[in-house]
């Protein structure tokens, strides 16, 4: 076989063998609150069940790493938020870093979700989960692709050209609705919790085994750090308006978690990632969030 084939395919069975890691963690999780409830006691009678979520993400869902090559296990928004709230969530974690919002949205990783959504082992009385959290749009711009959404410094350029990025955030905004088509397909009524990442840093920072992914781009088209600084606020801005446009609209029944404006210089572990306490401000809000909709003693 073609080394890069074999790469490739190695690369699909880990991912394969995560994702079932994960899911023989989280049913025992659900059978094991099952079992509690149907032998009810004293203290456990009128509990309130935590919430059971499913998610569906790039690498702020699923990152293995701190950002500087050293493993620490998991470090993720999922990761932190699952053990956050009064009644800890309990998250089916499908998602896998590096996924473009095109992606998470393609026809393999749908069906990956229709799988998970119909195992009855993953859900408790309701046989769905009680909302979809969903990461993605970061992936669609930031890599080598950067440069494709920039103009020349030497041109009189503005920085980020607004054409072409419109042109990159129609490609991110036709997921986020074929996501709510799906969710209407297969879990009818589950709200779907989504969020607009925070502003980096294009620094050049990054992990041994990735990146940079910003400011590669960023110095080829003649912009320095801090103007490349402005550039991505700027993106990341239209990126939250688009997706508030969804969400004002009640047929999306999608929820956007704010999560802009969270993260000091220090959080940030690298160009894309902030360190566990990072990941820990951004889990917060998605806990804010989910105890605004479904009531404060929810999780």
């Amino acid at each position: 076989m073609n080394e890069s084939l074999l790469l490739r395919q190695q690369l699909r069975e880990s991912i394969d063998a995560d994702v079932a890691k994960r899911t023989e963690i989280h049913q025992r999780r659900i059978a094991a609150i099952r079992a509690a409830r149907a032998k009810p006691t004293t203290e456990s009678i009128g509990a309130p069940k935590p919430l059971v979520m499913l998610a569906h993400g790039d690498s702020w869902f699923d990152y293995p790493l701190n950002g500087n090559g050293l493993p620490l296990g998991e470090t993720d928004v999922i990761a932190q938020l699952g053990s956050m709230g009064n009644i800890n969530p309990i998250i089916q974690n499908i998602s896998h870093y590096g996924d473009a919002s095109s992606e998470e949205m393609s026809w393999p990783k749908q069906q990956r979700m229709i799988d998970s959504l119909r195992d009855p082992a993953n859900w408790l009385e309701s046989g769905k989960p009680d909302a979809i959290l969903f990461s993605g749009g970061g992936n669609d711009i930031a890599g080598n692709q950067f440069c494709i959404f920039l103009d020349y410094a030497s041109g009189n350029g503005k920085g980020l050209n607004a054409t072409r990025f419109a042109e990159a955030l129609g490609m991110v905004k036709a997921s986020y609705q074929d996501l709510f088509l799906f969710r209407d397909r297969n879990a009818t009524g589950v709200p779907i919790f989504g969020h607009c990442y925070d502003f980096p840093i294009p620094n050049g920072n990054h992990p041994v085994c990735a990146g940079p992914w910003l400011q590669p781009s960023l110095t080829f088209a003649g912009w320095g750090t801090v103007q490349g600084t402005e550039i991505l606020r700027e993106a990341l801005v239209g990126f939250r308006s688009m997706l508030e446009d969804l969400a004002s609209m009640p047929e999306s029944n999608f929820v956007l978690v704010d999560t802009q404006n969270t993260l000091v210089p220090e959080d940030w572990a690298n160009e894309l990632h902030p360190y566990p306490e990072g990941f820990k401000k951004i889990a917060q809000k998605f806990l804010e969030a989910l105890r605004q909709h479904f009531g404060p003693n929810s999780v």
